[in-house]
């Protein structure tokens, strides 16, 4: 089964030092899924993409890219965006060790059996 899939941006995750995405950066890999959680009832911003690896809260979506992708979310198009991280650097600051990128799913393919 082929998906395509086109990237529409990509960024480092905010706020890794503040959740436990540096105690597992070390197990990332570049390809790998993660998992976006709109959270509409945070305190500090209500248009707040959770980023998760596994049951791992990474960190957020950075504000400036997050309000389209929170109203997707939010309005159940859950299935049409997809995270995949591009880079992995346990070496660099906190701000800067996962880059991810966005991409939405092309559905106009059907999936070959």
């Amino acid at each position: 089964m082929e998906i395509r899939s086109r990237n529409i941006t990509d960024f480092y995750i905010a706020g890794m030092r503040y959740w436990d995405g540096a105690f597992i950066v070390g197990e990332l890999k570049p390809g790998e899924n993660l998992t976006l959680v709109p959270e509409p009832q945070n305190p500090h911003d209500c248009d707040a993409v959770a980023i998760y690896w596994e049951d791992t809260k990474l960190g957020y979506v950075p504000r400036d890219e997050n309000d389209f992708l929170a109203q997707l979310l939010c309005f159940g198009h859950v299935d049409v965006i997809e995270c995949r991280i591009l880079k992995v650097d346990p070496k660099e600051e906190p701000y800067k060790q996962v880059r991810v990128g966005l991409y939405v799913i092309d559905k106009r393919h059907p999936e070959s059996e």
